[in-house]
């Protein structure tokens, strides 16, 4: 069997033995502590071994092909030309290892939850086959399946097991989500039926497009790029459609924080990449500025608001919004550099806005509150989480030989080299987020690592234990790793990133003459 599918429907083989264990378990009358240990180490386990089988997918990746590898195709519904189409290129190929590192953490992160606990570990596990499907489909009613696939267990991980406001939170993500979703279904039947209504297949129908085979009206390719854009932006979330972030990050337990920043918004700059510009890179091109605008917004709107936050949680997740609309700007500054920094940022957000939300999460589990100013003088009871947190806030924020500095950088850069009208003011304007990360990060750690214990409640908190470590520290390592050694990364997404870019160069080119 192909590896690319046995990575993808490993956690769904999890998830039914979770099923099969809790029915011949039950019958042994076992106790609820016993089962609910079965259920969070089965759950572990296949965690730990889907992220060992994405490992020889990268092992057996080869950089110097722009196109999908380890390719399984099947036909799969004949009569309207679907396919079982899955692969991986240099834009999905580090996004499947980012899913597959995060949820053993995750899953470490969750070992508190008592409520549940099958369901809980279940909804995991299916959450991670939907998010490796996302990335590794090159059919577009396979990504749509999958795409919505990881809409459900997100779903009920924040409505479930969230905090007070949990039922709206919830709510309101998946009525976001719905909309954008259904908008980019209509634009997939659209896509395929100016394709010849005979095939799904993305890189078929991009080259159909690309060599003029496939014609789309012009009167009708906005709209198109319209719909795909709404559903991308929403989950982004992109200046004005990220409302729904702050109370899904700020309800949703800790370990669905770190899989809703770490992997579930790389969906929307991921699709941004896959379908907007390639299908329709002529518009994509005219109204690049107007999205840099958006992106502008949202670098400095995102951070001005963490500033002001007095809860640790929604200041991490406002600094998402700041930190993805980098992302959007790099993508549709059409530049190696800035496309490449944007790739590689969005493997940082996931590592370090993740990291972040596991550092609150620890802290909230032992004081039952976020409220920075319930904190202070962490790092003396606290010394080794303190360290860990200072280190990934420092690589949030973007410190050199950290990985946070590395994506920023090539968007900046790239950014300011672009042809797109008003780019490098678009560049010197988002720089400025960069300095005020610095301040709502910084800020947050001097009121709550440092100075002396304004709290007596703090003094006998006990500092991380082994299971922490073993969620943490990797996070650490990987966020230092990516700063010192970036081009082992960068070098696996070059021939696919120039692949896109070159699809939006030709229209350039046309553009100029």
């Amino acid at each position: 069997m192909n590896i690319v599918t046995i990575t993808t429907f490993l956690p769904l083989v999890g998830a039914v033995l979770l099923l099969l264990h809790s029915l011949f378990w039950s019958s042994h009358e076992s106790s609820k502590e016993r089962l609910d240990k079965h259920y969070r180490w089965i759950t572990l386990i296949f965690t730990l071994l889907t992220f060992f089988a994405s490992l020889l997918i990268v092992a057996g990746f080869d950089r110097s092909q722009a196109g999908p590898q380890l390719v399984e195709r099947t036909p799969w519904i004949t009569a309207l030309g679907v396919s079982y189409f899955v692969g991986v290129d240099g834009i999905s190929l580090w996004l499947v290892l980012l899913t597959t590192f995060l949820m053993p953490i995750s899953i470490l992160a969750s070992w508190h939850i008592e409520k549940r606990v099958r369901e809980y570990m279940l909804f995991m596990l299916v959450l991670e086959t939907g998010m490796i499907g996302v990335f590794v489909s090159f059919d577009m009613f396979l990504f749509y399946i999958f795409f919505e696939i990881t809409l459900i267990p997100m779903y009920f991980l924040i409505g479930v097991w969230g905090y007070d406001r949990r039922i709206y939170a919830a709510i309101k993500f998946f009525l976001y989500t719905v909309v954008g979703s259904l908008l980019m279904l209509i634009a997939i039947i659209a896509v395929y039926i100016y394709n010849g209504g005979n095939s799904f297949d993305i890189i078929e129908i991009t080259n159909n497009i690309a060599t003029g085979k496939t014609i789309i009206p012009d009167d009708i390719k906005f709209w198109l790029w319209l719909a795909f854009a709404f559903a991308f932006f929403i989950k982004v979330p992109l200046f004005p459609l990220h409302t729904w972030l702050p109370d899904a990050h700020v309800e949703a337990p800790t370990a669905g924080s770190i899989i809703l920043a770490g992997i579930l918004l790389k969906l929307g700059t991921y699709g941004l990449m896959r379908f907007n510009l390639q299908f329709f890179p002529d518009v994509s091109l005219q109204v690049a500025p107007y999205v840099m605008i958006l992106a502008v917004i949202s670098i400095i709107y995102g951070a001005l608001v963490a500033m002001v936050q007095p809860d640790m949680k929604k200041l991490v997740a406002y600094s998402s919004v700041s930190h993805l609309g980098f992302v959007v700007m790099g993508i549709f500054a059409f530049t190696e550099l800035s496309m490449q920094g944007a790739l590689y940022q969005m493997l940082n957000h996931g590592i370090s806005s993740g990291a972040l939300f596991l550092c609150v999460g620890l802290l909230s589990d032992r004081r039952h509150t976020r409220e920075i100013s319930e904190y202070g003088g962490i790092a003396t009871p606290m010394p080794q989480y303190s360290t860990m947190f200072t280190i990934i806030a420092l690589s949030s924020l973007g410190l050199p030989l950290l990985n946070g500095f590395i994506g920023e950088f090539l968007i900046l850069i790239g950014t300011f080299s672009s042809v797109v009208p008003h780019a490098k003011l678009f560049a010197v304007v988002g720089a400025t987020g960069v300095i005020l990360s610095s301040v709502y990060l910084l800020w947050m750690l001097q009121r709550v690592i440092f100075g002396e214990i304004s709290k007596k409640e703090n003094a006998g908190l006990a500092d991380m234990d082994l299971r922490e470590k073993f969620a943490l520290v990797p996070m650490v390592v990987i966020a230092i790793f990516m700063g010192i050694a970036p081009m082992l990364f960068l070098r696996e997404t070059e021939k696919s990133v120039n692949n896109v870019r070159q699809i939006v160069e030709t229209k350039i080119q046309r553009a100029a003459k």
